[in-house]
C-alpha cells in the first residue's frame, strides 16, 4: 500500500518536472516515485519487453506455423466452389 506524501517545488521545478514526466509518458507522481526509487536503490518500475512483444499472442493458437496449409486449403476450397457453379 502506498502512503500519500506532499512536497513543495518551485514553480520552475514543477514545470520542468511535469514536462519531463509528459515526455516520458507518465504522471508527475509516477515520475517522482521513480526518481525516489532509483535514488534509494530500489527497483524502479520498468516496462517488461514481453508485454510489448506478446500483444498479438493468442495464448495457444499457432496460425503462423500452419499458414501455408491454411492458405492452400482456402485456395482449393475456392476452386472447388467455382467448379460447382
Amino acid at each position: 500500500m502506498m502512503s500519500r506524501t506532499q512536497i513543495t517545488l518551485s514553480p520552475e521545478d514543477q514545470r520542468r518536472a511535469r514536462r519531463r514526466a509528459s515526455d516520458l509518458g507518465v504522471s508527475l507522481a509516477e515520475y517522482i516515485r521513480g526518481l525516489v526509487a532509483r535514488d534509494l536503490g530500489g527497483a524502479a518500475a520498468q516496462a517488461a519487453p514481453a508485454l510489448v512483444f506478446d500483444l498479438g499472442n493468442s495464448g495457444g493458437s499457432d496460425i503462423a506455423k500452419d499458414k501455408h496449409a491454411m492458405v492452400a486449403q482456402a485456395v482449393v476450397s475456392a476452386r472447388t466452389g467455382r467448379r460447382r457453379r
